[in-house]
């Protein structure tokens, strides 16, 4: 596969391109993110589907702009895709054939069910483990949903409804109720079974909503991929932002850029989340590219035809216990095999469990945090560890919770210092983030020597096979240690 792959999504209401880098087998990261807000819905919805001279036209600009920048970050590998307005216009093919003829751009219509499909992929591959959810993409034409159930994708829907299909014909004839009719009886046809607890947020519609609940919240971290809340705390919020005129979003910290469109996402997301029966909201930063890129990554060979007809028989995963984020930083900042802290780090966390009584689980994230808590050696020596911390909370982004990312990060920025007071929300109690920055700590210490184990009793952590190793000892000496017990070298 290509090193450098670019997936170009061309919606109703904006044209994207994600370009994923490559940095081995399985690892990669998003290189860069663009988009242009092209409008190619506009016009259409009242005629007939018909996209309009000026709609195309902005679409010819956008991708130009996207060719520029294919050229100059040298992408190998161009993945184009087309969804509700290109679906539901008659001339879509003329203009696929211009798009083709004036760049060279296979532009690919899919379906309803396939744009599902990729939002499916995406989250399942990308989030925090679900086994039981279902995904909502809310997009400028049209609306899709996946089920989920034991980790698999097993059913699939498009329904017409979208921001800017609501937009064009209710919202600017100032027609609320009509919109709010028309959205109801669209919703009302969901199927029972794909009602879900664990509602997948998807889309520039509600990525807005879940970045304005994080404001209001003050939340630490700023990537709203994978940020969660509980539907009911937030239901009041999205229904008034639906109803609200467009000067009043700024009171609710709703970017200036979503103002046209937020109030036709937060309807259409409201009506859904009812019927649904959603508890708990997850939001995915990651969409239909996303899972165009993974289905190129993961199955590529599988044919088109197969995953039109029934894309929902073809389980596309990692390998069990894979993280492409994790794989990605390591590939790109470990300036060496931390193989042995991680080995360290296991036995410690084992060897004091009567000591420290954490939860088992911990040691997932303590396992990660062994694995880079060096990395900012790739920025520089000082400030080594707030370089890892802030790489782990910036690019830690596939398949950990803001709480995993958090304490992992600020595990790797204690590493056995003291601390005194918590400044975020997300961390657990001082005491278990104490016991865990410490055995990183330590784990790290020893890393000088692969030959070291380790015992625990009357008291005292024997460490065996490190007595001649000066510098290391007097590493341990600083470290501060979270609870009364002698340290012994044999």
């Amino acid at each position: 596969m290509s090193k450098r792959v670019a997936v170009i999504d061309l919606g109703s209401n904006s044209a994207r391109m994600a370009i994923f880098e490559r940095t081995s087998r399985l690892g990669f990261f998003i290189l860069r993110e663009y988009k242009v807000k092209v409008r190619l819905g506009e016009g259409a919805y009242e005629k007939g589907g018909v996209l309009q001279d000026e709609a195309m036209s902005n679409v010819l600009n956008a991708f130009r702009e996207f060719k520029y920048f294919l050229n100059i970050y040298r992408v190998s590998k161009i993945l184009c895709t087309g969804t509700s307005a290109l679906r539901d216009a008659p001339n879509s093919n003329t203009f696929i054939n211009l798009v083709k003829r004036e760049l060279g751009f296979n532009l690919r219509v899919i379906s309803g069910d396939m744009e599902a499909f990729y939002g499916g992929i995406a989250a399942l591959n990308l989030l925090s483990p679900l086994d039981e959810a279902t995904t909502i993409d809310i997009g400028g034409g049209s609306t899709e949903l996946a089920k989920i159930s034991n980790g698999r994708i097993v059913d699939l829907i498009s329904l017409d409804v979208g921001t800017v299909r609501l937009k064009e014909l209710f919202f600017d004839k100032d027609d609320i109720d009509g919109a709010l009719r028309f959205t109801q009886d669209i919703i009302n046809k969901i199927p029972p079974h794909f009602a879900s607890r664990d509602l997948i947020a998807i889309g520039g519609s509600l990525r807005a909503i879940s970045s304005s609940i994080m404001q209001l919240q003050n939340h630490q971290i700023r990537l709203v991929h994978n940020f969660t809340y509980k539907y009911s705390d937030y239901a009041n919020l999205i229904s008034k932002i639906a109803t609200d005129k467009e000067l009043d979003l700024k009171s609710i910290a709703i970017k200036k850029d979503r103002f046209d469109t937020i109030r036709q996402g937060a309807m259409i997301f409201s009506n859904a989340a009812k019927i649904l029966k959603a508890k708990t909201i997850y939001t995915s930063g990651v969409g239909i590219r996303e899972g165009v890129f993974l289905v190129n990554l993961l199955g590529p060979n599988l044919k088109s035809k197969d995953l039109i007809k029934m894309p929902q028989e073809h389980k596309i995963a990692f390998p069990k216990g894979f993280n492409p984020s994790l794989r990605s930083i390591q590939d790109r900042f470990a300036k060496r095999d931390n193989s042995t802290t991680t080995r360290h780090a296991k036995a410690l966390f084992e060897v004091l469990a009567p000591l420290h009584k954490l939860k088992p689980s911990y040691l997932n994230e303590l396992i990660v945090a062994s694995k880079l808590y060096n990395i900012g050696r790739s920025i520089g020596f000082y400030s080594e560890n707030a370089h890892s911390g802030y790489l782990v909370k910036n690019a830690l982004n596939y398949g950990y919770t803001h709480q995993q990312k958090a304490l992992i990060a600020a595990m790797i920025e204690y590493q056995g210092k003291a601390i005194n007071t918590l400044g975020e929300n997300l961390l657990p109690d001082i005491d278990t983030l104490r016991w865990l920055s410490f055995l990183l700590g330590l784990a790290g210490a020893l890393s000088l020597s692969p030959n070291i184990s380790f015992d625990f009793f009357s008291n005292t952590l024997y460490i065996k096979g490190a007595k001649n190793f000066f510098m290391l000892k007097d590493e341990i000496r600083k470290l501060i240690k979270p609870a009364i017990f002698a340290i012994s070298f044999e």
